[in-house]
């Protein structure tokens, strides 16, 4: 029985195939990431795209519905009356929206229990 076949590579052989073979795989293993992180890239930027499109759009609707409050109302009570209502009645809402979007981000950044805040 030998205790060496002549044909087996050798100890720093083996280990020089492994250090290779552990680069290699870690520059794929960064490629992979490179790539994914690009892809990912590209799907926020498009979807931030149509955002901003849909909330300039979402003014628009606003302003158009505003607008035609108070065409609708001045019929009704006049112009002036009518504008006044609709800007104090919007200025109601947002109000209210912004009293809630306050009370939510101190909700969301209160101080943990037992932190030095």
């Amino acid at each position: 029985m030998a205790l060496h076949d002549p044909e087996d590579p050798s100890i720093g052989q083996v280990l020089t195939r492994l250090i290779a073979d552990a680069k290699e795989y870690g520059r794929a293993e960064v490629d992979y990431y490179k790539t994914l992180a690009a892809a990912r890239k590209n799907d926020a930027v498009t979807g931030l795209i149509a955002g901003v499109a849909a909330a300039v759009l979402g003014l628009g609707l606003v302003c158009a519905l505003l607008v035609g409050l108070i065409l609708t109302l001045a019929t009704l009570i006049g112009p002036g009356l009518a504008t006044l209502a609709v800007v104090l009645l919007t200025a109601a809402v947002i109000a209210l929206l912004a009293r809630a979007a306050i009370d939510r981000f101190r909700h969301a950044f209160r101080a943990q229990p037992g932190s030095k805040r």
